[in-house]
């Protein structure tokens, strides 16, 4: 326990952690009152583990069971505690989301996403069973940030907002034809549609959404699905939104998405991204998410995006930035999971709930305390492609 305790009596200044070893012997890392959370080490080796491997070791001993949660505690309780004293905040020397020159060049090296790996990454988490995402997802599966126009709103009403607000930002109309990269289980497609009445055209390079969209989409002929790769279309297309792809396509091939939603675009069409973002900077994803959850995915930060933007000879006439709203996204799911815990495990096994919730909590506290956030960035090739005021994206959802 020696360099741990060295590394959590400089880390813990909020709260109170409570580690009980493999001996029995009680350590405690006093920072505040605000909250209190005791776990156990059930093997002697685990404290050098994670002195060494903090976030991958973490994440293996939870689902392994080398670590336990005292009185009660829940993982996101712990993972709350120890992420507020890695807070984002100027001053901060304990902030750190894989920003050193060692596991930057890993996480690019990672996201070296060719066509055939994008697809086998993919597969990894979305052709999991459909009935685990119909076990927290709401009834329209979007499985991406909600739009919480107030606190009290369902999981099922954010989403709703979320796909009218996506909608007025296209300013789509039935005229339109609109491309969704990254179209998941269709929900989003056929929203616009049944808004618009434009002709959407969804691609994913998951079978088991594709099968799932197709069906939904059967009586509808102006909807349609494929398994494609962004790379390969060639149509041209009146609109384009991506919603939780871009994630998936590695900072190599950044400029490669941006020519190709150019050279897609109609000269004046309108496109919307929709991505995880990084507040605070150039980063990489932890190897706990990289190795289980989403291999080849990462994060953005703004800096790496936009000189993308500007090479593409595309405009940025919008941006907004979604904070808190993912992790009100992630605490639904989150909560969802916990009370459906027994159907998980039937569905997989214990190992698997674990690592569920893992990524879960610990998705929920990147986003209240990392500095993760969502840009939703609208482009077009020209300037007046958009209206001059923002009043349009607001109207008809008030």
């Amino acid at each position: 326990m020696f360099l741990l305790s060295i590394l959590l009596n400089k880390l813990i200044k909020f709260g109170t952690l409570h580690i009980i070893d493999a001996s029995g012997k009680k350590h405690s890392f006093v920072g505040t009152d605000d909250m209190e959370v005791t776990i156990r080490f059930h093997t002697s080796s685990l404290p050098r583990r994670i002195f060494l491997k903090p976030d991958l070791a973490t994440g293996e001993a939870w689902m392994e069971g080398d670590l336990t949660l005292e009185n009660g505690a829940s993982i996101y309780n712990f993972l709350y505690l120890v992420t507020k004293n890695m807070e984002w905040r100027k001053g901060n020397v304990m902030h750190s989301t894989g920003k050193t020159p060692f596991t930057r060049i890993i996480g690019l090296i990672d996201q070296i996403n060719p066509a055939g790996r994008s697809k086998k990454n993919v597969a990894h988490h979305y052709d999991l069973s459909s009935d685990l995402y119909e076990l927290f997802l709401d009834p329209d599966r979007q499985y991406s940030c909600a739009y919480f126009e107030t606190p009290d709103d369902s999981l099922e009403t954010a989403q709703i907002n979320k796909k009218k607000h996506i909608n007025n930002k296209l300013l789509l109309e039935e005229s339109h034809k609109l491309l969704d990269i990254g179209c998941g289980w269709g929900g989003l497609a056929l929203t616009l549609n049944e808004l618009s009445g434009a002709d959407v055209t969804g691609i994913t390079l998951s079978e088991e959404q594709l099968a799932y969209a197709q069906k939904r989409a059967e009586t509808n002929g102006k909807v349609n699905f494929h398994l494609q790769d962004y790379r390969l279309v060639q149509e041209k297309f009146d609109r384009i939104v991506s919603v939780g792809m871009f994630e998936h396509v590695g900072f190599a091939q950044y400029q490669t998405f941006f020519d190709k939603v150019h050279d897609l675009l109609e000269d004046d069409g309108v496109a919307l991204l929709h991505t995880i973002g990084r507040a605070d900077g150039p980063g990489a994803t932890d190897a706990f998410t990289r190795k289980y959850v989403f291999p080849g995915g990462y994060a953005p930060a703004l800096s790496e995006i936009a000189p993308c933007i500007e090479k593409a000879g595309l405009y940025i006439t919008d941006l907004e930035v979604l904070r808190l709203h993912y992790a009100e996204t992630l605490k639904k799911w989150r909560l969802a999971c916990e009370a459906r815990a027994d159907k998980i495990i039937d569905l997989y096994d214990d190992k698997f709930l674990r690592m569920w919730m893992f990524y879960l909590a610990s998705a929920e506290c990147a986003f209240r305390n990392l500095g993760h956030v969502v840009f939703q960035i609208q482009l077009a090739k020209r300037q007046n492609a958009a209206p001059l005021t923002r009043n349009y994206m607001y109207k008809s959802e008030n």
